[in-house]
């Protein structure tokens, strides 16, 4: 079985490292052609929960061969439909695409561009943390799920699960992703914004108070669109995903530290708009969106320690 990764970050890494070591046939796709040369002569180097063990994954900059079973697209929601449309023409017409990123609105642009019938909706658990190129550290083990089910989700399923990962499958993929949004909405911001590890979050009075209306807010919002989520009380759910992946620094916050863009339009901000248009407040929400907002439009001001 052949699996593209798209994409080298915390999520690619992980999971392209973990499907070679599996024995799988893994490629990783790189836009950035000096990270891919790097990534080729030293490995993916993983540590943390699952051990500490180097894959060599081989990792190409520029254009794809066809011969992929499995696409994982793992790069960042503002990305996503340039890198679809870089791979439309490439791959082959039976090759499954599965979306393991955050927020939502990924999967419908797959659709668009792939078909229904040749794209998956994935949420995964696992917390991994960047630190350094084809360097992650696997903070915490989580539940990975494909869906809809079928026989391509079974045989990514089966693959996945050799490869070491709690994996399931399940038809409800609305539910999947908006539980996953959920989760995201209550954490990556607050990370963002305090610069907190998950762990953390919980257990300061002023973020789990924050914690708690952004997750209400979201679930409001879920339950206005009839979206049965996977879990009964999501906010249980949150403060679960913070204890098992307490070291883990989350996505939002890892792109604040290094100065790039967010995702938080796709995550707290996605709920905003879902909320503007169902006539639902979301005030926790919209103002968590500014804030990160602000941050991302400040980087090259933010004031520095004298040294």
């Amino acid at each position: 079985m052949q699996f593209l990764i798209v994409g080298p970050g915390a999520m690619g890494c992980l999971f392209g490292a973990r499907l070679k070591t599996a024995g799988f046939d893994v490629t990783i796709l790189d836009h950035n052609r000096e990270r891919a040369e790097k990534l080729n002569r030293q490995g993916i180097m993983v540590e943390g929960v699952s051990g500490e063990y180097t894959a060599m994954v081989p990792v190409v900059a520029g254009e794809v061969k066809d011969r992929f079973d499995f696409v994982l697209l793992c790069v960042k929601a503002n990305r996503t439909r340039a890198a679809a449309e870089s791979l439309k023409g490439v791959l082959r017409h039976d090759t499954i695409i599965v979306t393991l990123q955050n927020g939502i609105g990924n999967l419908e642009i797959l659709e668009s561009i792939f078909g229904k019938d040749r794209v998956l909706g994935g949420v995964t658990a696992e917390g991994a943390t960047v630190l350094g190129w084809g360097r992650i550290r696997h903070a915490g083990a989580g539940a990975t799920v494909i869906g809809p089910g079928g026989v391509p989700s079974d045989t990514l399923v089966s693959a996945l699960n050799k490869a070491g990962f709690k994996a399931g499958a399940a038809d409800n993929v609305e539910g999947l992703l908006w539980g996953k949004l959920i989760v995201n909405a209550g954490i990556n911001a607050l990370t963002a914004v305090t610069r907190l590890k998950n762990g953390r979050l919980p257990l300061v009075n002023g973020t789990s108070l924050i914690m708690e209306e952004l997750v209400r807010e979201a679930e409001a919002v879920a339950a206005a669109k009839k979206i049965k989520l996977p879990y009964d009380d999501p906010l249980v759910r949150v403060r679960e995903v913070c204890r098992n992946t307490s070291g883990n620094i989350a996505s939002m916050l890892q792109d604040v530290l290094n100065k790039k863009e967010t995702e938080i339009d796709f995550i707290n901000g996605a709920i905003v708009m879902e909320g503007e248009m169902l006539g639902i407040p979301t005030p926790a929400n919209r103002t968590l969106t500014y804030l990160v907002k602000a941050i991302e439009e400040g980087y090259q001001e933010q004031l520095q320690i004298p040294t």
